[in-house]
């Protein structure tokens, strides 16, 4: 039976991913076993027991076997995910390494690693090595022609208006978000905190989109895709952790659509060829176009090149030209006289044309 969107399924990964159609999913977020490999408890200085992941889904015989498994799980995932989707796969030093070696040889395109820097690590207690303050995820397309999506404008305007970098600072789940079972112990060992999905689902998706967990723990990546307008399918193995994720989810409703529109990535705009603008009448041939300043202008031909004493080409061409810079965004650089005799970008004129022409 095919598992339907917006579910959190029991079961095995392997069998359950078997029953998501090919090429139906548009990104995977994976957390799966560390395979942690601890040996002996763990206590602190005090030595009071320290509650680490000792589970039985984190035990696997030898790194040949988890190295199988991960092939296995990541084979699937390929196979669901559409022809330009991509996969996000968390893990630590014990065992991202290996798993970035499978995706590789799977044929995954890796876009980018980046680094969680936690703002509250747990401590090395031992004293034997570095306090681990970090986690890595690894993001890839399904293939090296994947047309990924990559929403630069929103990140930007996310981050004050400064690119997205690769080493994000954002705290473990702790406090109310961290779930409690009915002893008020944690719930999970590694439950993510959702202002990390939150940030990977607005990178990397848009609403409406399927996002695939196959390893969903207690929902967090099915939360933050509910909140924000996208659709899920988590996949868990420990029935616990289902009931957990199933009550979280009634709780949580999701953003209305205009909370949910972001600033568009300007490569997701239809192109507008600078010729379009004279044949839908915006500009004519003779017409003048000017520097922001008045300092340079230049006369438009009837083959949408612009001229300006014995120089003439693109709108973008002449633009760097009259700069003497190595190049220009002539859309933004060239401007039109209004009625008022004010200066325009004719990238407004641009925008004004994508509008009439439905092409937003």
């Amino acid at each position: 039976m095919t598992i339907q969107k917006n579910t959190i399924a029991q079961g095995d990964c392997i069998e359950l991913l078997s029953r998501i159609p090919d090429k139906s999913v548009d990104l995977v977020f994976a957390d799966p076993p560390y395979n942690l490999q601890l040996g002996g408890g763990l206590t602190r200085p005090d030595h009071s027991i320290v509650d680490g992941v000792d589970d039985e889904w984190d035990k696997f015989a030898s790194f040949d076997d988890y190295d199988l498994f991960t092939h296995q799980w990541l084979a699937e995932c390929q196979r669901v995910l559409k022809d330009d989707g991509a996969v996000w796969v968390i893990g630590s030093y014990h065992n991202i390494f290996r798993v970035g070696t499978v995706l590789q040889d799977q044929g995954y395109w890796i876009q980018n690693d980046v680094i969680w820097l936690k703002t509250n690590p747990m401590p090395n207690f031992k004293g034997t090595r570095f306090q681990n303050a970090h986690e890595t995820l690894i993001w890839a397309g399904k293939t090296r022609d994947a047309r990924v999506t990559f929403n630069y404008d929103a990140l930007k305007t996310f981050n004050e208006d400064k690119q997205m970098r690769s080493d994000w600072i954002i705290p473990l789940c702790t406090g109310g978000e961290r779930l409690k079972d009915e002893a008020g112990r944690k719930a999970h060992p590694t439950q993510k905190p959702e202002s990390l999905l939150h940030r990977v689902l607005l990178a990397t998706t848009n609403p409406g989109d399927l996002v695939l967990d196959p390893f969903s723990g207690t929902g967090t990546t099915a939360a933050a895709a509910k909140r924000l307008g996208r659709n899920y399918i988590g996949l868990e193995r420990e029935e616990a952790y289902v009931r957990l994720s199933r009550a979280r989810l009634k709780s949580i409703e999701p953003m209305d659509m205009e909370t949910l529109e972001t600033e568009r990535s300007k490569r997701s705009l239809a192109r507008v060829p600078f010729g379009a603008l004279i044949d839908s009448g915006w500009l004519k041939p003779g017409d003048r176009l000017f520097s922001p300043q008045r300092r340079h202008q230049a006369r438009i031909r009837v083959d949408g090149s612009l001229t300006t004493g014995a120089m003439s080409g693109s709108i973008h061409r002449l633009g760097a030209h009259v700069q003497q810079a190595p190049a220009c965004n002539g859309w933004t650089y060239w401007h039109y006289e209004t009625d008022k005799r004010d200066l325009a970008p004719i990238d407004l004129l641009r925008r004004r044309y994508r509008d009439e022409m439905g092409l937003n």
